[in-house]
């Protein structure tokens, strides 16, 4: 509880760190599209005196050679293209920021959740690139057709970090041993395509579909070293962790399993064998539209 407190307050906190952000950023997004239309016009005001005036005067010579005249025209449109593109990239995470970070409601709201996941696996993209001789983690997305859910949005995008968190670790763990990459497991009974293939890089995998007419599910499955039956019958135990515990606090299952139960009225399972992988399943009901 004093976990799920924090988290709440952090996400408040994360709320108006970003709501703070947004504001600057959209102010220079806005400008750039009218810098770059006056640096065409100034650009074009030069060609024309170049076109016109061939024969300047030495000072003016002596600066364009300077300047190397011609290689800034081209790259000063690159230069603020690639600034335009930066800003973009704040804007998006900004906003995944405050979609992720919505402090909890009173009541249920109807919510999109796929855009929860988008929002949170921008936030994890970093975690996604290669590094430390572990090469990047694909990320396979399935999306099925789903309506919106009632449910607490930011408590589900908490569910979804936890789930993605672990999934990462369990890749980055079997990046230093990587004989112990697996295939994506089909043990599960949720999906009908049971087929197995062999994975050679790190993946994850996200999986949705409606189940019914009443629940969705969302599957979150890796190809990582996969769990022993010992340890899969106690994840989802409050403090228990096989990570470092300088690095997990061993409450991000537990926490999710109390969100996803508790809260929601769902079922959170875990499929999982030595060597091919695990699959986390999420199960809510839609609710009322």
């Amino acid at each position: 509880m004093i976990q799920t407190e924090k988290m709440s307050s952090l996400g408040q906190l994360v709320a108006g760190v970003a709501h703070e952000i947004n504001n600057p950023v959209s102010f220079i997004y806005g400008n750039i599209s009218h810098a770059s239309e006056y640096v065409k016009e100034l650009l074009r005001l030069v060609e024309l005196y170049q076109k016109y005036y061939p024969n300047p005067g030495r000072e003016i010579q002596d600066l364009t050679e300077e300047l190397d005249l011609d290689f800034v025209k081209q790259d000063l449109i690159k230069l603020l293209n690639s600034m335009k593109l930066g800003s973009e990239r704040i804007r998006d995470v900004v906003r995944s920021l405050r979609l992720f970070s919505r402090p909890d409601e009173a009541e249920m709201k109807l919510a999109d959740i796929h855009e929860g996941l988008d929002s949170t696996l921008l936030i994890l993209q970093n975690r996604l690139q290669a590094k430390g001789g572990r090469p990047g983690i694909s990320l396979v997305k399935e999306y099925g057709d789903l309506p919106q859910v009632q449910c607490y949005a930011g408590q589900l995008n908490q569910v979804f970090m936890h789930l993605l968190t672990n999934a990462i670790d369990a890749l980055e763990e079997g990046g230093k041993n990587p004989e112990k990459y697996g295939i994506i497991p089909s043990q599960s009974p949720l999906f009908s395509d049971k087929s197995e293939s062999q994975i050679l890089n790190p993946e994850i995998r996200i999986r949705t579909e409606l189940v019914g007419e009443s629940e969705v599910a969302i599957a979150i499955s890796d190809n990582g070293p996969g769990m022993t039956p010992e340890v899969l019958g106690c994840i989802f135990d409050p403090l228990f962790t096989t990570k470092p515990l300088v690095t997990n606090t061993g409450l991000g299952l537990s926490i999710s399993h109390h969100l996803v139960v508790e809260k929601h009225g769902g079922q959170l399972q875990c499929f999982s064998r030595p060597g091919e992988g695990t699959e986390l399943i999420v199960k809510i009901a839609i609710g009322k539209s």
